[in-house]
């Protein structure tokens, strides 16, 4: 999904400048105009002005966002099968499960091994909330946690 149109359109228009710009820097190449090195300064600025607009309007995929999860951060991710998101001390119960849930979906697949029955990773995603047991000892206590598949991005259901 492309982020905004605008960054496609930009784009574009740049493109079609880096082009112009391109023709009028062989054109002061071939006329000796002693503006010529400073077109080509601008005709690649220009040019890769316009290929970074497009590469990010392709790339980028906007967070989801799930009813009546929290935003939490993520505390702790192997780079292959597990993530840990710390919930603050306030969260409610009902809002663990799509918590969990929201940090499964905005996980970014990149990296991440093979180690699917087809060739997809399944990643663990955990919330936990640390609780103090006594003075100067706490534990950490999982409130839901969740498997995503990352080569379907599919979801199981939180637990």
């Amino acid at each position: 999904m492309a982020a905004d149109p605008i960054l496609l359109v930009a784009g574009t228009w740049l493109g079609a400048a880096s082009g112009v710009l391109a023709v009028l820097t062989i054109a002061g190449f071939l006329s000796r105009w002693g503006i010529r090195f400073r077109l080509v300064g601008i005709t690649s600025f220009t040019a890769l002005l316009s290929l970074s607009c497009l590469a990010f309007a392709i790339s980028y995929n906007p967070r989801v966002s799930v009813p009546g999860a929290v935003q939490v951060p993520v505390v702790f991710d192997n780079g292959t099968d597990l993530v840990i998101a710390a919930a603050p001390a306030d969260l409610e119960i009902a809002a663990a499960a799509p918590t969990v849930e929201q940090v499964a979906r905005n996980l970014r697949g990149g990296g991440r091994g093979g180690s699917g029955a087809d060739g997809g990773a399944q990643v663990w995603v955990r919330l936990r909330r640390v609780e103090a047991v006594e003075p100067g000892l706490a534990r950490p206590v999982v409130l839901a946690e969740t498997t995503r598949e990352q080569a379907t991005s599919s979801l199981d259901d939180a637990v």
